[in-house]
């Protein structure tokens, strides 16, 4: 069941942002997983000498810790500024 959010949707609020962040987080590593087992599957079931399969599966685990770092200590779910109104 996916997750229910009480209130509207709304990008400038906080809370909803570091969760869209974390389940978006979530697909990445999922897409991740799913591609790279398929082909590390295929690489033994074949013996197959795919020299890139080691530096496409180092890369991207590497894009996954930078995406983690950003969403759990860079990122900022403060309120946004608005700005002042002119008349």
């Amino acid at each position: 069941m996916p997750p229910r959010w009480p209130r509207k949707p709304d990008r400038r609020d906080p809370a909803y942002r570091r969760l869209d962040d974390r389940m978006n987080f979530a697909m990445h590593v999922a897409v991740f997983a799913v591609t790279n087992s398929g082909l590390w599957f295929f690489y033994n079931l074949n013996s197959i000498t795919w020299t890139w399969l080691p530096l496409l599966t180092a890369s991207w685990l590497l894009v996954l810790l930078v995406h983690l770092i950003y969403i759990s200590a860079i990122a900022d779910y403060s309120e946004p500024q608005t700005p002042p109104k002119s008349t």
